[in-house]
């Protein structure tokens, strides 16, 4: 907009009234002469806006949008006409505005002309538009223009929910009352969440359309609008259509099920479902479908498969989505043979078969997603990996991938899991992951202790913003750190997170814990509290556990004896747990064992291992011979209690005791985990195992391992040089730049002559030693361990 520049100040060209004067003082006892005067001004006559010559299409967007908003099309018709002799192009928020012009008149001529030149221009792709084109239509009386209009933005790929608003408005206010119903499902199919207001109202509106019509009687309309309350989660208005309704028939009872069952009151399914069948309605596949999905996603696998053993009874035949739903519930019982049951159905009726029969290349996608989760969570990883491999390389989605990535992660190998998501994010046409497949990634470097891994992830993260919207992948990421060695740094994620749950404060405080910090522990239990969060259960044993781990006796009871006092919070077998592991640590074997007799539930194996743990700590003979023999009775055979009871006859010199607990080891069957360790290094993790010679470099670690032993042998003598860890150590050493912390990883807890030796070994070594067992982490430096003693 050309604006003429602005007179000097004291230029006679310039209005009188911008001219400086000098000061004049009031006179006394008028104060408001200043101001009277001031509105005796004459004012600048406001310009008209057709009065204006703008430059940027910007500027007359804003007058044309001005005008037609103020209700008077034809000054906006003029601005337009203006516009275009000017010389200045349009852009995709230009016709929206002169669209709305039309449809204020209502001129059907003047819209199509619009039409035409948005096609002559190059905005056909345009949403905004293309969106104004359908509703002037609709509003013209030309519904059949605005779905010709609507049905090509579809083959476009551009609608967007502002589209499908426009499509069922236009239907409405057309009197074309069943295409509204039909687009608004269709709509609710195609977006897939939940519900805007802007939605919802246009609902009641089509539901008072179809009563004013005195159309409420057809039962196509009534299972419309029952299913439309129903998928926007207005289950009470729902219900009140659906009783309302003089007839019914099993879509109806559908629409009611599945809406139950979808917006989380599954025992109001449930009612309806056994209500149909008292009512002898038949039931369909969609019926049966809906309940085995409502139990399959509250994981109750059991009763999901007996609805469908019913629904095989029936002769109903399931279709893919009840195979989908029962997989799932398979997986969640690790039901393996009935899943691979189903999967023979599913090859059977083409469930499956890319390009045959079946439902398309989509329903088999989700199949075949459907029986790869089920293996992996069966822990039948080949066949899991054969269903993967099955699926094209193209055709694979963003959940195929994250389906093998995450089973590996949880259940499997979690360098595969790794590799995987390399070959993800790195084909050909890569597929970008999505929030769970970033958390299973995360998961997979925490069970390897990758940090380095974890922290490209987290950078990815970062350029991705996953953690400003996704509080998951937050609290993945504290979870990782933690247990990668590196709590700072999840305390800083913590730090940075603009929300938290009570996962947050709980993973932040079991990585503090099994550092062995109880102290910061306590401390975040504290601020905890005072941001409002209220503990639960997993909460205390994080607690209890750091208390434990850190010596902290008295406070670890203080805290036992609060739970249910002054929090309601239950004690379980694993608070017991915690207790008798820190009354063990202690000494104090007796209150241990009397905790355990006054338990109100009966202990579990967990309570009684805890015991022997501590047994093995103070050579308590008596005790631990109870232990072994209480476990025994459950059926427990766990290779490390065995270990742990032969350890403690061993100590105590009695053995032949020794002798018979390994013949009753062969006799059971069971075997000693064979124990290995692995370091980080640039190029990844290296594994080793006891006595492990295979390794290309493996004469130069031993030969610097016994270079270091020979270093502290002063300090000790009975050192076992061939341990895991110990091997894992000097591959560290040689490998690490000097001062580099090395960080290993076991599987087992690591035993007393190693710890020592790390201990001692870290007094003549450049280096900080992060351990990680089984049961917590061991920092060495200068001679010293973060433990103290507590592990």
């Amino acid at each position: 907009m050309q604006v003429p520049p602005p007179c000097p100040e004291h230029s006679p060209a310039a209005p009188l009234w911008r001219r400086r004067r000098p000061p004049r003082t009031a006179a006394p006892g008028c104060p408001a002469r200043g101001r009277l005067r001031r509105l005796r001004r004459p004012r600048r006559r406001p310009q008209d806006p057709g009065e204006l010559c703008p430059q940027s299409t910007f500027c007359w967007n804003l007058l044309i949008k001005h005008e037609a908003c103020r209700g008077l099309p034809f000054r906006a018709f003029s601005l337009c006409a203006r516009m275009r002799r000017h010389g200045t192009p349009p852009d995709g928020f230009t016709f929206p505005y002169i669209l709305k012009a039309c449809s204020e008149l209502r001129s059907l001529l003047r819209g199509a002309s619009v039409h035409a030149v948005v096609c002559r221009e190059g905005f056909v792709s345009n949403v905004f538009a293309c969106n104004a084109l359908v509703a002037m239509y609709g509003r013209c009386g030309a519904p059949e223009n605005a779905r010709r209009m609507f049905d090509e933005m579809l083959q476009l790929g551009i609608e967007d929910v502002v589209s499908w608003n426009s499509m069922v408005a236009s239907h409405t206010q057309n009197g074309e009352l069943a295409l509204a119903l039909e687009t608004f499902a269709q709509m609710r199919s195609s977006l897939a969440r939940p519900c805007s207001p802007d939605e919802v109202s246009l609902g009641k509106q089509v539901h008072g359309f179809a009563y004013r019509r005195g159309l409420f009687s057809d039962l196509f309309v009534g299972n419309a609008i029952v299913d439309l309350y129903a998928k926007c989660g207005m289950m009470r208005d729902a219900l009140g259509v659906f009783e309302r309704m003089e007839v019914k028939d099993v879509v109806s009872w559908n629409a009611m099920v599945t809406g139950y069952s979808q917006n989380g009151d599954f025992d109001g399914a449930l009612r309806l479902f056994e209500e149909m069948n008292r009512e002898k309605v038949t039931l369909n596949v969609v019926t049966w479908s809906a309940v085995i999905a409502g139990y399959a996603q509250r994981g109750h696998g059991h009763e999901a498969l007996g609805v469908f053993r019913r629904m095989q009874a029936s002769g109903s035949e399931p279709n893919a989505i009840t195979i989908i739903s029962i997989l799932s519930a398979c997986a969640s019982v690790g039901a393996l043979a009935q899943g691979m049951e189903l999967h023979a159905h599913a090859l059977r009726r083409c469930l499956m078969t890319w390009g045959s029969v079946g439902g398309g290349a989509e329903e088999d996608l989700m199949v075949l997603n459907a029986l790869a989760d089920m293996y992996c969570k069966c822990k039948s990883f080949d066949r899991a990996r054969a269903m993967f491999d099955q699926v094209p390389a193209r055709e694979r989605n963003v959940v195929t991938w994250t389906v093998m990535i995450g089973g590996y992660a949880q259940h499997g190998d979690a360098n595969a899991a790794l590799e995987l998501f390399s070959q993800m994010v790195r084909q050909e046409k890569p597929v970008s992951p999505n929030a769970f497949t970033i958390s299973c990634v995360l998961m997979a470097s925490a069970r390897l202790a990758a940090l380095h891994v974890g922290m490209q992830v987290h950078a990815y993260v970062v350029r991705r913003r996953f953690e400003a919207t996704m509080l998951h992948v937050a609290n993945c990421l504290i979870d990782m750190y933690s247990k990668c060695g590196d709590v700072d740094a999840a305390h800083g994620v913590f730090g940075e997170m603009p929300e938290r749950n009570g996962v947050s404060w709980a993973s932040l405080m079991s990585g503090y814990g099994a550092h062995g910090r109880g102290g910061d522990v306590l401390r975040i239990f504290a601020q905890m509290l005072e941001a409002g969060l209220e503990p639960d259960g997993v909460v205390f044993l994080i607690l209890l556990y750091a208390c434990s781990h850190s010596g902290m006796v008295e406070q670890g009871l203080a805290y036992f004896r609060g739970m249910a006092g002054e929090f309601g919070v239950a004690a379980g077998p694993e608070h017991y747990a915690c207790m008798v592991d820190i009354l063990g640590r202690a000494g104090r074997l007796d209150d241990a064992e009397k905790l355990i007799d006054e338990m109100p539930m009966k202990p579990t194996p967990v309570v009684w291992v805890a015991l022997l743990s501590a047994c093995r700590l103070h050579a308590d003979l008596r005790l631990a011979e109870r232990a072994s023999g209480e476990l025994s009775q459950l059926g427990f055979d766990y290779d490390g209690s065995y270990t742990l009871l032969s350890n403690i006859y061993a100590k105590a010199g009695r053995w032949q005791d020794v002798a018979r607990v390994r013949g009753l080891m062969r006799k059971m069957g069971v075997k000693k985990r064979p124990g290995c360790s692995w370091v980080q290094g640039r190029k990844g993790a290296t594994t080793f195992y006891v006595g492990d010679r295979t390794h290309p470099q493996s004469a130069q670690i031993y030969a610097l391992l016994s270079s270091l032993i020979q270093r502290i042998k002063e300090e000790k003598t009975s050192l076992l040089m061939e341990h895991s860890e110990k091997l894992a150590l000097a591959f560290g050493i040689l490998t690490s730049p000097p001062g580099a912390p090395i960080r290993i990883t076991k599987n087992l807890r690591v035993c007393g002559d190693c710890h020592s030796a790390m201990g001692f070994i870290s007094r003549v070594v450049e280096h900080e030693i992060i351990l990680r067992d089984s049961s917590r982490f061991h920092r060495f430096k200068d001679g010293s361990c973060s433990c103290g003693g507590y592990w």
